[in-house]
């Protein structure tokens, strides 16, 4: 019986070209890392700081268009 650790040694964990696109758009325009994750029809975009959130938030189409995406944007702190 293999072990999770061999099971997961073996799977390719490639990153979603939103995902890739968001965290770029943010560390080029803000200078600053964010964490994103999907969850259906929305992508959650977390940072560490109220004021990255705001700046996000105003520049949201932008961020749309950078992601190429339809999905739901939704800017969380924490």
């Amino acid at each position: 019986m293999d072990s999770v650790n061999d099971i997961l040694a073996d799977y390719n964990f490639v990153e979603p070209p939103e995902v890739a696109a968001i965290k770029k758009f943010a560390s080029t325009k803000f200078a600053s890392n964010v964490s994103v994750r999907l969850a259906g029809e929305q992508i959650i975009v977390s940072c560490a700081s109220a004021a990255l959130a705001s700046s996000l938030r105003s520049n949201l189409s932008e961020l749309e268009k950078a992601a190429k995406t339809s999905k739901k944007l939704v800017i969380r702190i924490g």
